[in-house]
């Protein structure tokens, strides 16, 4: 894929952060997450790509969720065919309520490379380079956090796990606190919690528990970019869940996929915050119809890692 295109999808990642981000706050999930699809949509139209919605919000009977299937881009003869997995705001909740850790995503590898996941749980670990191979999803959660330590060279009272505050994680978070390690629970935003297994500033050592199977996917890509290690299986919650997953191409209902079965050859990532975060500064609308965005590009293919700092001019290019 052309390295450009990277600048390309950060523009629409900014686009449905800006949009979003107006509604922080307001009590209203629906109405935020529309406004980040929107944006998103309409964005999509001036890149120059061939592009499928292979990991998105729904099928097209939800629109106006960017749908599973849906073609997206400016298509011309010679527009790469790529997949693309996108949440327009991972957050809806937070952002309603004015939280932490709201993003706007998009991940993209070229047709065939993303594990086309339906929507149900995935049970999920992730680590950062340091640990890189030295998880085992089905192993116990001592294990899990006594390798990490050692990989880290720390001891395992100052692990830190990070896990969704759910009520399905009640066991998991007792296991852990019977290791002695730390934990950080989150009210949602687990992409945003992967990748801050990646980066050293952001205090936190292993993400643990279970959540959106797509957000896996999305989240592996970006793994992917920064030589993290990211393992899981799906959860399914009924059987007319598995049926979809069987007509989705799953053969294998109970495997374990790995970071490179998930998301394959050249990936790109983008993020936006929409609110603050451990990972990124949420939208800053400022005087004189002025905004700030804060986001992160990544390439598999380099490694590079790009934290952008944009000032919009409103009243030039409005929401």
């Amino acid at each position: 894929m052309d390295r450009n295109l990277a600048m390309e999808f950060v523009r629409i990642t900014e686009a449905a952060a800006l949009a979003s981000a107006r509604l922080m706050g307001r009590g209203d999930e629906k109405k935020a997450d529309k406004a980040a699809v929107d944006a998103m949509r309409k964005a999509f139209d001036s890149v120059r790509i061939d592009g499928t919605v292979v990991i998105g919000e729904g099928e097209r009977d939800e629109a106006p969720m960017l749908y599973i299937g849906e073609k997206v881009g400016k298509v011309g003869p010679d527009s790469p065919k790529v997949d693309i997995a996108l949440d327009p705001l991972e957050g809806t909740t937070i952002t309603a309520r004015g939280g932490e850790n709201a993003i706007s995503v998009i991940a993209v590898a070229e047709k065939g490379n993303f594990l086309h996941a339906p929507d149900t749980y995935m049970e999920k670990i992730a680590v950062g380079p340091k640990a890189r191979g030295k998880i085992d999803i089905k192993a116990e959660p001592i294990d899990n956090i006594k390798a990490v330590a050692k990989a880290l060279g720390k001891d395992v009272e100052d692990v830190t796990v990070i896990i969704l505050d759910r009520p399905r994680h009640e066991k998991l978070i007792h296991d852990v606190r019977s290791t002695g390690a730390r934990i950080k629970l989150i009210s949602d935003g687990d992409v945003s919690a992967a990748i801050a297994t990646c980066r050293g500033d952001a205090g936190v050592d292993i993400l643990m528990g279970s959540g959106g199977a797509p957000e896996g996917v999305i989240s592996a890509a970006a793994l992917r970019c920064i030589d993290g290690d990211f393992q899981g299986y799906l959860k399914f919650r009924s059987d007319e869940e598995k049926k979809r997953a069987e007509k989705m191409g799953i053969k294998d209902l109970n495997k374990v996929y790995t970071i490179g079965e998930l998301a394959k050859g050249d990936v790109m990532f983008c993020a936006t915050g929409v609110t603050d975060g451990n990972l990124l500064k949420g939208v800053r609308f400022m005087d004189h119809h002025r905004a700030q965005t804060h986001s992160l590009v990544m390439r598999s293919k380099t490694g590079t890692v790009r934290e952008i700092v944009a000032h919009h001019r409103l009243d030039i290019k409005p929401l």
